[in-house]
C-alpha cells in the first residue's frame, strides 16, 4: 500500500497548486476526494462479498458434516433397535414357542384420525348456573327497543 507522509503531500499539493492553478484547484480536489471515497466503499464492499460467501462455505461444509453425523447416529440407533427386536423376538419365540409375537409386533396401528374439539359457546353458556347470569347481568331473552326503553324509565310519581 502507498504510504504517503506529510512531506509527500504537502509537495503533492504544492506541485497541483502551480500545475491545476488556485482557481481549478478545490473543484479538482473535491472531485479526487469523492472519487477515493467511491474506491474506498467499493473496496469495502468487495471484501464485505468475500467474507460473506467464505462464511456461507463454511456453513455449508458445517450443515453437511452435521447432517452426515446426524445420518450415521440415525444408522447406529436403528441397527440396535433392531437387533433389540430380533432378540426380544427371538427370546418371546422360545419362551412361548409361537411366532405370532413377530407378526403382531411388526404391523402398528395406524395413527389416530385428528378430529377438531367442539366447541360450542352456546352450550358453554348453557351450562352456567342461573343465579352466575342474573348476577352478571347476562341477559337471557331478547326484547324489542321500546320494551327495554320501558323497562328502564324512572317510574312515574
Amino acid at each position: 500500500m502507498l504510504d504517503f507522509g506529510f512531506d509527500k503531500i504537502a509537495l503533492i499539493g504544492a506541485v497541483a497548486l502551480i500545475v491545476i492553478g488556485p482557481e481549478k484547484l478545490p473543484r479538482v480536489a473535491r472531485t479526487v476526494g469523492t472519487l477515493l471515497g467511491k474506491a474506498q466503499r467499493y473496496v469495502a464492499d468487495v471484501k464485505a462479498e468475500v467474507n460473506r460467501s467464505i462464511e456461507l462455505e463454511e456453513l455449508q461444509k458445517m450443515k453437511s458434516q452435521f447432517e452426515t453425523a446426524a445420518r450415521d447416529v440415525e444408522q447406529s440407533v436403528r441397527q440396535e433397535v433392531d437387533s433389540a427386536t430380533q432378540a426380544f423376538n427371538q427370546t418371546w419365540q422360545d419362551v412361548t414357542g409361537d411366532a405370532s409375537f413377530e407378526a403382531a409386533s411388526t404391523i402398528a396401528p395406524p395413527p389416530p384420525e385428528y378430529r377438531h374439539p367442539k366447541k360450542n359457546w352456546r352450550l358453554k353458556r348453557g351450562a352456567t348456573p342461573l343465579w352466575f347470569k342474573q348476577k352478571a347481568g347476562v341477559r337471557r331473552h331478547t326484547q324489542s327497543g321500546a320494551a327495554r326503553v320501558a323497562r328502564f324509565r324512572p317510574p312515574k310519581r
